[in-house]
């Protein structure tokens, strides 16, 4: 009798039903604070066989994440400012660009200080997303502007000030706060900053049935550490 050959982790993974489109607009996530190596090994195979867009984690671990990478389509991603933006924009800007220069970020999501603009200093705000787009020399930038903590009029400040200050996406969430992406919300940043701007919907996005509601309303990129889940059909856990 021949032996059967065994399946390669590609070819098993083609034999898996799951939604190809979808995962290809999904930023494959893990910002957890005890994330291991083995987290991050796992995170960038599912990236590799699922083919998601990108993985996301902090600057510290997306040198780590980019060398696991290369060679593929996968894009690394480096979050800056995460969770709570409320550094000076120097900081931001410095980590941005050793991200984006030194470890391998091909994208930042940064997040805007909430408290500057809650408080209105709307030049503070402008001046923070702008050196992180400099920084950048280039390379996509999406400004996390934390809708749960916004009213409408402030979301709809700060898409005015992420779009003047040159970013590329309007990002909902840091998924670190109670509330995350909803329809309404994405609806309003499309209403705001029109076809010019694309809108990344992140935090509790758990089945693929919200995630298409997201993605009609206007969402380009989905954010989620359920993103197996999403793909295949199930339900997630994941807490991004």
């Amino acid at each position: 009798m021949v032996p059967q050959r065994r399946r390669t982790a590609g070819e098993a993974v083609k034999a898996i039903k799951y939604d190809r489109k979808l995962a290809s607009i999904i930023d494959h996530t893990l910002l957890k604070t005890d994330a291991r190596k083995k987290d991050f090994d796992r995170l960038c195979e599912e990236a590799k066989q699922y083919r998601f867009q990108s993985v996301c984690v902090f600057s510290g671990d997306v040198e780590y994440v980019a060398g696991k990478l290369k060679g593929t389509r996968v894009i690394p991603i480096a979050v800056v400012g995460f969770p709570h933006g409320q550094m000076t924009p120097v900081a931001k800007a410095f980590e941005a660009h050793d991200a984006i220069t030194r470890r391998g970020a091909q994208e930042i999501d940064m997040v805007i200080n909430v408290s500057a603009l809650k408080s209105k200093h709307y030049s503070l705000v402008l001046d923070d997303i702008q050196q992180v787009v400099r920084a950048c020399e280039g390379k996509t930038v999406k400004v996390i502007i934390e809708t749960a903590l916004l009213t409408t009029v402030e979301k709809i400040c700060a898409c005015c000030l992420a779009k003047a200050a040159g970013a590329r996406y309007i990002k909902t969430s840091t998924g670190k706060e109670e509330g995350g992406a909803t329809v309404e919300d994405v609806r309003l940043i499309r209403e705001v900053v029109g076809e010019e701007l694309l809108i990344k919907a992140s935090g509790g996005i758990k089945t693929r049935e919200f995630a298409y509601e997201l993605i009609r309303a206007g969402a380009n990129r989905i954010g989620t550490s359920s993103s197996v889940a999403l793909v295949t059909g199930g339900s997630g856990k994941g807490g991004y």
